[in-house]
């Protein structure tokens, strides 16, 4: 057995890495200067690694659950290092199609697999608060963009956007790669001190046939395009509506990283005592309230 709350330190570890792609707008005009790409283009390359996110968390759960969270979480790496480390050949190529190749395929796959890795880790540490164990899981996700906006804004204008890559993909493979040799699955044990395996509910084949499962993946896919849809232009749009400088909407990029990671940790934890589905309510209605009040601001000048 590992101690679990350095098991968290991993999942932290390993979403704080990947959850830089949240910080995807700072580079949006860097990128568009450098290889003189328009913004739909560019933003593109942000599109394919969340789609690629989506496919390999839904395609490869099973895979990742049979040769377990360390090999997983190196495969994770892999993918993602190659992923930040082709990006800058990209960049220096001046080639579109390797942009979204490495960024948004290969790097998009790392997404995926290093997303669901330390999930279904660390909630088996914590069988009796599952939600409070996800959220903590996830939270370096959300908390990525408060140190990557920044780092990112520094790294480009001081060594270059090339070097960024460079310097951030060897970074975060070794902090990934530090984190998912320490995870390991819990050791289940009866009253004799033999292992057991325990599962409850129904399969995955059987989950996929219910209209509860249609109706969580609507809802998931709802709410993630909202806000996917505005992280992703999150730094030009502040530039462009509310006049921001560079430095200032990299700084803004951060603060919606504290609140997307803090909601993490918050929601899953109240989602414990009041229940998914009344969480899910109360947030979309936040949701919309946010994006009712966001029609006003105007138009991006893009």
């Amino acid at each position: 057995m590992r101690n679990r709350w350095l098991i968290a330190l991993s999942a932290v570890g390993i979403h704080i890495s990947i959850g830089s792609v949240y910080a995807w707008s700072v580079l949006t005009r860097p990128i568009m200067r450098e290889m003189g790409f328009s913004l739909a283009e560019t933003t593109w390359t942000f599109s394919l690694a969340i789609l690629f996110l989506g496919f390999s968390a839904g395609f490869l759960g099973s895979f990742v659950e049979k040769i377990g969270p360390k090999k997983s979480g190196l495969i994770a790496m892999t993918f993602f290092g190659a992923g930040m480390l082709g990006t800058a050949y990209a960049i220096s190529a001046q080639s579109l199609t390797l942009l979204y190749l490495f960024y948004g395929v290969i790097g998009g796959i790392g997404l995926g697999v290093g997303y669901i890795t330390p999930v279904s880790t660390l909630v088996k540490y914590f069988p009796d608060h599952r939600g409070f164990a996800t959220g903590l899981a996830i939270m370096g996700f959300g908390f990525a963009a408060l140190i990557a906006g920044p780092v990112m804004q520094y790294l480009t204008a001081t060594v270059g956007l090339v070097n960024n890559f460079l310097i951030l993909g060897c970074a975060y493979m070794l902090i990934m790669g530090a984190s998912s040799l320490y995870l390991k699955p819990p050791v289940l044990k009866d009253s004799t001190g033999r292992v057991t395996h325990i599962q409850q509910g129904v399969t995955a084949n059987e989950a996929l046939k219910t209209w509860q499962f249609a109706s969580l993946w609507w809802i998931f896919f709802v709410n993630i395009t909202c806000g996917i849809g505005l992280l992703a232009v999150a730094s030009p749009m502040a530039q462009e509506v509310i006049g921001m400088d560079a430095a200032a909407a990299a700084s803004m990029v951060g603060i919606i990283g504290v609140f997307n990671g803090g909601g993490r940790i918050v929601w899953s934890t109240i989602s414990d005592f009041i229940g998914r589905g009344r969480v899910y309510m109360l947030f979309f209605l936040l949701e919309v309230l946010a994006f009712w009040q966001l029609k006003d601001e105007g138009s991006p000048r893009l």
